[in-house]
C-alpha cells in the first residue's frame, strides 16, 4: 500500500464498517448497478429507460449531465425510490473549466506555475459543485511527443518532470483536504497509459514501446497524482504492446495497484469494454466483460456490458463474488468520501447561480490566460505595441472569435461570455485609436474573397495585428491532424499583408505545436496564444500594449516541418550525433531538405526584457549515490522593466549500461526580478532521483559522470558537471 496516500488510508478505517453493511444488503444486480456508469441527455426517448434503471437500483454514475436543477431531480429518484437509497455519482469532463473557461491545460502548462493549476483546478471544481457535478474526468497526464495528435491540447506537453508537478496541482485543487466539503469533487488521472505515444499521431492507435521508456516517461505523472490522493484513474483507450489498456492485468493490477499502491477507482473510458470485440481481444460483449473486469477494470463506463454480463459470469465462476464486492466497496468508499451519505443534494439553483461565473474566477482566468502566452519573437521591438497609434488593423478569423478561443473539451462553457480579440483591444488602447476590423479568411479552405479588403485596410493603418490558427474543433479527441501547417490560406494572407511593409504581429491560437518557419523568417513580432479560454481576448492585449511583461515558456517543441515529428528535447543520442558529422554517411537522423534542430525548443520564452545567466556552481563535485548536490546560478535582470523568469535545470548521465538522453529536466524556479536586479536561484538534486530502469527494469542510479545545465531554455544553458561513485 502507497503510504504517501494518506487520504483514501483516512477513510478506509473510518467508514470500511458502514460499506460492508451496506453491501451485506444488496443484491448481485444491485452491486452491479454501483459498477455501471451511463451517459445520455435522459430528455428523450430513452427517459424512462434511465429513471427505470435508477428505481432498481442498476446505475451507480452518470457522464455528462451538468445543471443541478437536472442532476437533483435524478438524485431524487434514487433516493426516494431505490430500495437501498444509495446516492448517485454525477461525472463530467471539466478539462478546463465548467462555465469560467481557462486556458487548454497545453497552454496552462507553459505557465510552468504550479500554484496557478492548482487555483484554475479549484475554481473548476467549486463551480461544477455548485452545478451539481461532484467527479471530473481531469486531469489527462498523457505524455505527447506527437503535435499531430489531436489530444497534445488537453496535457501538459512532453515532459514527464514538469508534468507530474502539475498533476498534483490539479488533484490538490479539484479534491481539496476533505472530499466531503463542499466546493471539492474527485479527480481522475487519465489515460492509464501510454496513450500520448499512439503510432502516426492517431488518436486511439496503437503503442508500441519498450517498459523501461513506460516507466521512465509515461507512468510517473500518474505516480505523482497518486501520491496527490487521486480518487479514481481511467484505462486507456489504446492497446499497448498488442494488449489492450482496458484488458491489460499488468497495467492496471501489477503497476497500478500491486507496484504504486493506487486504492481508488478505476474506470474504463467511453464504450472501451465493448471495442475490446473491435480491438480484435474479445469475441463478444460477455469475453470483453471478463477481461476488464479481471483485469482490474471497477466501472464501466457506457457500454453496458457489466450490466448485461456480470452476473452470469459469476454464476459461472469467471468473476468471484469477493472481487465484485471489493469493486463495489470501492464505489461506495467514494460516496462516503463525498459526504453523499450525509448531503446527497451537494447544491442547489441558488448556490449554482452564485459560483457559476464569480468574477473572482473571471480575474483568475485572466491571469491565467496572461502567463500561459509565449512570446516567440519579437526582434524589431515591435512589441509592446503604443496604445496611442492612430490606426490598428486587426484581421484574421480568430480576431472576433468567441466559440473557437473557448478550445477544446469546453462544452459547457459559456461562449457568449467570452472576449474576444477585437473586444479587448477596443478596450486596451485610447479612444482616438482607430480599430479597423476584417476577417481575411476562414480558418479552412481557400476562399480569399475576403483578401483585397483586409490588405485595403492594412495599408491605411499604423500596425497590423493577425490573429491566425486553429479552431477549437481542430485540436482534441479523435482531432488529429497530418499537417501542423497554418491552415487553409491563412499564410498566404500573411504573405500578403506582409508585403505592404507596416509591422505585424501575429497572434497565434492553436490546440498544438504549429509549424510556421516562414513567419518566423519574415514576421518580426509572434506570441503564442493557444486557445486562453474566457477572458482570452483581455489577456492577450494584456501583453500586446506592454500591461503584462509576457513569461511563459513553451512545454512542446516546435518543429519546422510536419516531416521533423516526432521532435522532443530529451532524445537520447546515437553513436552519430549530428554536430559531429564529417561526412554524409556519418549524419545522425539529419534530414537533406529541412534542419534536424526545432523551430522553438522546450523552455522556450522571450520577455520584454532580457536576463543574464553566471556564475554556475556545483557542490560537491563527487558525491555518492545516496547524497544530494547543490547547485547555484546568479540571474540578473538587464533591462528596463520587471520581469518573471523560468530558471530551467537539467541534467545528462553522461556514460551509462542503457544510453541516456540528452537532457532531462529535473526542477525549475520562477523568479521575478526588478531591472537591474540580480539573485542566486539555487536547487538541491537528490542523486537518487537521477537513475533509469535497467534491461531486468530494476531502478538504479550508477556511478558515473553526470552533466548540469541551468538556463533560460533546454537549449540556451550554462553547463557543469559532478561525479556519482
Amino acid at each position: 500500500m502507497n503510504k504517501e496516500n494518506k487520504q483514501l488510508r483516512f477513510v478506509k478505517t473510518k467508514y470500511e464498517d458502514k460499506i460492508n453493511d451496506i453491501i451485506n444488503k444488496m443484491t448481485i444486480d444491485e452491486k452491479i448497478g454501483q459498477l455501471n456508469q451511463v451517459g445520455t441527455s435522459i430528455y428523450g426517448s430513452e427517459e424512462k429507460f434511465y429513471k427505470d434503471l435508477i428505481r432498481e437500483g442498476k446505475v451507480g454514475s452518470f457522464l455528462s449531465l451538468d445543471g443541478v436543477k437536472k442532476i437533483n431531480m435524478l438524485q431524487k429518484i434514487s433516493l426516494e425510490e431505490s430500495r437501498l437509497k444509495i446516492p448517485l455519482l454525477f461525472a463530467n469532463d471539466i478539462i478546463h473549466g465548467y462555465r469560467t473557461i481557462f486556458p487548454i491545460p497545453l497552454a496552462e502548462s507553459c505557465s510552468w506555475d504550479e500554484e496557478l493549476a492548482r487555483k484554475t483546478a479549484r475554481a473548476s471544481a467549486m463551480e461544477s459543485w455548485a452545478a451539481g457535478i461532484n467527479w471530473t474526468f481531469a486531469p489527462m497526464v498523457d505524455i505527447a511527443r506527437d503535435p499531430r495528435w489531436g489530444r497534445i491540447s488537453e496535457g501538459f506537453g512532453e515532459d514527464t518532470y514538469l508534468s507530474g508537478i502539475l498533476a498534483k496541482a490539479k488533484v490538490d485543487g479539484y479534491q481539496g483536504e476533505d472530499l466531503s466539503k463542499n466546493g471539492n469533487i474527485l479527480a481522475c488521472a487519465k489515460h492509464f497509459t501510454a496513450y500520448g505515444g499512439a503510432e502516426g499521431g492517431r488518436d486511439y492507435n496503437t503503442v508500441d514501446m519498450s517498459r523501461q521508456q513506460l516507466h521512465e516517461v509515461y507512468i510517473p505523472p500518474f505516480k505523482e497524482a497518486i501520491k496527490a490522493g487521486v480518487g479514481t484513474l481511467m484505462a486507456a483507450f489504446n492497446d499497448l504492446n498488442g494488449v489492450p489498456c482496458t484488458a491489460n492485468k499488468y497495467l492496471l493490477k501489477d503497476v497500478l495497484k500491486d507496484k504504486l499502491g493506487f486504492e481508488g477507482v478505476i474506470i474504463s473510458d467511453y464504450n472501451a469494454i465493448a471495442e475490446l470485440i473491435t480491438h480484435g481481444h474479445s469475441k463478444d460483449l460477455s469475453c470483453g466483460t471478463n477481461a476488464a473486469f479481471n483485469s482490474g477494470i471497477d466501472v464501466d463506463m457506457c457500454s453496458f456490458g457489466y450490466l448485461k454480463n456480470l452476473k452470469e459470469l459469476i454464476d459461472e465462476g469467471s468473476i468471484s463474488i469477493d472481487d465484485l464486492n471489493e469493486s463495489v466497496r470501492n464505489v461506495l468508499r467514494l460516496k462516503f468520501m463525498l459526504g453523499l451519505f450525509d448531503n446527497p443534494y451537494k447544491s442547489d439553483e441558488k448556490l449554482e447561480n452564485e459560483y457559476v461565473m464569480k468574477k473572482e474566477y473571471l480575474e483568475l482566468s485572466r491571469e491565467s490566460a496572461q502567463k500561459s502566452i509565449v512570446l516567440l519573437k519579437n526582434s524589431e521591438k515591435i512589441l509592446p505595441l503604443d496604445k496611442n497609434l492612430k490606426k490598428i488593423s486587426l484581421i484574421g478569423p480568430l480576431a472576433d472569435n468567441k466559440e473557437d478561443l473557448l478550445g477544446s473539451w469546453a462544452t459547457t462553457g459559456n461562449k457568449e461570455r467570452v472576449v474576444t480579440v477585437l473586444e479587448g483591444l477596443n478596450k486596451a488602447v485610447c479612444d482616438k485609436t482607430d480599430i479597423m476590423y476584417s476577417i481575411g479568411c476562414e480558418i479552412e479552405g481557400e476562399d480569399e474573397k475576403y483578401f483585397n479588403e483586409a490588405i485595403e485596410m492594412a495599408k491605411k493603418s499604423d500596425a497590423i495585428i493577425a490573429v491566425l490558427g486553429e479552431s477549437a474543433l481542430m485540436s482534441g479527441e479523435a482531432h488529429c491532424r497530418s499537417n501542423i501547417d497554418l491552415p487553409g490560406v491563412q499564410e498566404k494572407l500573411l504573405k500578403k499583408l506582409n508585403e505592404i511593409g507596416k509591422p505585424i504581429v501575429l497572434v497565434l491560437m492553436n490546440g498544438r505545436p504549429i509549424s510556421i518557419p516562414w513567419a518566423d523568417k519574415n514576421i518580426s513580432a509572434i506570441i503564442e496564444a493557444w486557445h486562453l479560454g474566457t477572458e482570452a481576448g483581455n489577456a492577450i492585449c494584456d501583453v500586446l500594449f506592454g500591461n503584462v511583461n509576457p513569461s511563459g515558456k513553451l512545454t512542446t517543441t516546435f518543429p519546422h516541418t510536419s516531416g521533423q515529428i516526432p521532435v522532443y528535447y530529451n532524445h537520447t543520442n546515437t553513436g552519430r550525433p549530428p554536430e559531429k558529422s564529417k561526412s554524409i554517411y556519418e549524419y545522425d537522423s539529419k534530414y537533406i531538405d529541412s534542419p534536424i534542430t526545432p523551430l522553438y525548443p522546450f523552455g522556450y520564452g522571450l520577455s520584454y526584457t532580457n536576463y543574464e545567466y553566471s556564475n554556475l556552481e556545483i557542490y560537491p563535485k563527487q558525491i555518492s549515490k545516496n547524497g544530494e548536490i547543490d547547485v547555484r546560478i546568479d540571474v540578473k535582470n538587464l533591462g528596463d522593466r520587471e520581469g518573471d523568469e523560468i530558471v530551467q535545470l537539467y541534467i545528462q548521465d553522461l556514460f551509462a549500461s542503457r544510453v541516456r538522453p540528452v537532457k532531462e529536466l529535473k526542477d525549475f524556479r520562477k523568479v521575478k526580478l526588478q531591472p537591474g536586479e540580480v539573485k542566486i536561484v539555487t536547487f538541491k538534486l537528490n542523486i537518487s532521483n537521477l537513475g533509469f530502469y535497467n534491461e531486468n527494469m530494476e531502478y538504479v542510479v550508477e556511478s558515473g559522470d553526470f552533466k548540469v545545465f541551468v538556463g533560460t531554455n533546454s537549449e540556451e544553458v550554462l553547463e557543469d558537471g559532478f561525479e556519482v561513485i
